[in-house]
């Protein structure tokens, strides 16, 4: 809608505004890209410059984006946190993990840093990538249990058969979010109650939900570093002119990390979505390969002190 776009417009001349930066996932780099492309084609001369943020880490182009080292380094501590729980039990028990990631399994891979050593758990991880099988997650349930009394199981959110139907939808409490797409809930709680009755164990599900993307208790220091530092390069960005542009991590070669922060064409990078590599991911499809592990810790690396108020974190905030 034309007026829309010619009212923001007003408000931003009428507030001197030179310069924008829409900081978010796909769908931000979207609304960044059409305001860049409107303000062209109408000699409008203010920058739009997107800054990546999203914990689904799914924008392409971009190594990471800020935000996933931290929900790595929660899911994997968290993880880890479930498996020494799971861990007490003597007989038979199951412990499935839902995460999030509806195409991509980013968030779920991470899981696989809780692990200390080689068969430790999670010893089962599914992603979107991958086509789901039941049959095949049944047969490797069974191996797992052979393997430990306690099994703890990662799956993502949108995990879905061969035919692409999201596994959560054989449930019947699927419903539709505000932008009509599936809400991709239950996905842990639907295999939870097939492994009872399949296999008769003592099983649990656990949803992780929002507390991923939003819990402040386990920030990475690289993470943090690394957001102010592509806030700061988007600046510079729009001061020498830059439009239309993401702020975008490239990872230099050499044994230890480091990134170059370059600017890429939001265009190329809106309304698509980057996925773990088939080959950071196992033949079988349940678990991710040392690949993957390079790649992620070195994102989750760093201690953060959270400010504190009366024992609980402090956030800024507005009446």
């Amino acid at each position: 809608d034309a007026s829309v776009y010619t009212l923001l417009f007003e408000k931003f001349e009428q507030l001197n505004i030179g310069a924008v930066f829409y900081i978010g996932g796909n769908d931000s780099m979207d609304t960044a890209d059409k305001l860049s492309r409107w303000a062209a084609h109408n000699n409008k001369e203010i920058s739009f410059i997107g800054v990546p943020k999203t914990i689904d880490n799914d924008l392409p182009v971009t190594d990471h984006t800020p935000g996933y080292g931290s929900a790595a380094r929660y899911v994997a501590s968290t993880v880890r946190e479930i498996v020494l729980d799971a861990s007490v039990y003597q007989q038979p028990a199951v412990t499935i993990v839902e995460l999030m990631g509806r195409h991509a399994g980013w968030v779920t891979a991470a899981s696989s840093l809780a692990r200390k050593f080689p068969g430790d758990n999670p010893l089962l991880i599914y992603m979107p990538e991958a086509p789901f099988e039941m049959e095949e997650f049944f047969s490797d349930l069974e191996n797992a249990l052979k393997q430990s009394t306690a099994v703890v199981v990662c799956v993502s959110e949108g995990i879905r058969d061969a035919s692409g139907k999201f596994i959560c939808e054989y449930s019947n409490d699927v419903g539709t979010d505000t932008f009509g797409h599936k809400m991709l809930t239950g996905s842990g709680k639907y295999l939870e109650n097939l492994v009872k009755e399949r296999l008769g164990v003592k099983v649990r599900s656990v949803e992780l939900n929002v507390c991923q993307r939003c819990s402040s208790s386990m920030l990475s220091k690289t993470d943090q570093k690394e957001a102010i530092a592509s806030g700061a390069y988007g600046v510079k960005a729009a001061l020498n002119g830059a439009s239309g542009k993401m702020v975008a991590f490239e990872r230099l070669d050499g044994d230890d990390y480091q990134i170059d922060y370059v600017l890429k064409d939001v265009n190329v990078i809106c309304n698509q979505e980057k996925c773990v590599p088939a080959t950071w991911i196992t033949a079988d499809g349940s678990d991710v390969t040392e690949d993957f592990i390079r790649y992620a810790r070195p994102l989750i690396q760093g201690e953060v002190t959270v400010p504190t108020e009366d024992g609980v974190p402090k956030f800024a905030y507005r009446k």
